[in-house]
């Protein structure tokens, strides 16, 4: 009898611990935080792609990037040099650019996903992997952000983040100045803020907002939207046999073709 007694509180003892442990992961798994996963863990395509057709069953796609807020000393410098773009394009004589020369965009034009890009959520971490130039971003949580002065410039910045809500927020900080998207010019100053946030399961919105006091006369705000891709894997980027290069006299860009031989030719 007391052989029973004992093995049946144990028993009890042994349920009630499971029952704890069982409780607890479905509240991890319910709030995303067993993993660090909120839904965004998979592989995206910016959503619409060129010349795609909106899809009425997905949220609307947000608008074209608006003109930057530049102050007035260095607007003209950025409207030449836009119109200069421009017209090589039309004359087929591209400008010679950072992708010539096989650099990565950097933050924040990797977020317009160029090529399908990749979110990898674990605890601490949100990892975004962009197919173009193997570019890998890394976004720390809960973390505060360093001084402007202490972040050492790069292609994508520091970038420390946290959840609101449904809302994943970013602060990112330390982009290199070369670092130029759509060609604006910014300071170390400068400071990026994203607010992502999944719209449905297969479907989220990165808002993003650029702030510099030294160029820009306020907030530069804009959006990309991007659709889950759920069977794609992600390819190697390696940009090792671009034949591209900048003419000595224009400046612009031109492409270097092998000169093979011909063989015999016919009479």
């Amino acid at each position: 009898m007391r052989y029973s007694t004992r093995r049946a509180k144990a028993l009890a003892r042994a349920l009630g611990a499971l029952a704890i442990v069982t409780s607890s992961l479905v509240a991890l798994a319910a709030s995303g935080s067993a993993a660090g996963d909120r839904g965004l863990t998979g592989t995206w395509n910016r959503y619409p792609q060129l010349d795609e057709t909106p899809d009425p069953k997905l949220p609307p796609p947000p608008p074209p990037v608006g003109p930057p807020p530049l102050k007035a000393q260095y607007l003209p410098a950025w409207e030449a040099q836009q119109k200069a773009a421009k017209e090589a394009d039309a004359r087929g004589q591209p400008l010679y650019t950072d992708y010539v020369k096989c650099l990565p965009d950097g933050m924040p034009a990797m977020m317009l996903a160029m090529f399908p890009m990749e979110v990898l959520q674990t605890p601490g971490q949100v990892t975004i992997v962009q197919e173009a130039y193997n570019q890998v971003r890394r976004v720390y949580l809960n973390e505060k952000q360093i001084p402007v002065e202490d972040a050492e410039p790069g292609y994508w910045g520091h970038s420390v983040g946290h959840w609101q809500g449904d809302t994943l927020l970013i602060d990112t900080v330390g982009i290199k100045e070369k670092v130029r998207f759509r060609g604006v010019p910014h300071s170390d100053q400068m400071r990026i803020h994203e607010r992502i946030r999944l719209l449905t399961p297969d479907f989220f919105e990165d808002r993003i907002t650029v702030e510099d006091p030294v160029y820009l006369t306020q907030p530069w705000s804009f959006a990309w939207a991007y659709r889950r891709l759920p069977h794609y894997k992600m390819l190697e980027y390696v940009c090792d046999s671009n034949r591209e290069y900048k003419d000595p006299e224009t400046g612009g860009t031109r492409l270097r073709l092998e000169n093979h031989d011909p063989g015999p030719q016919r009479p």
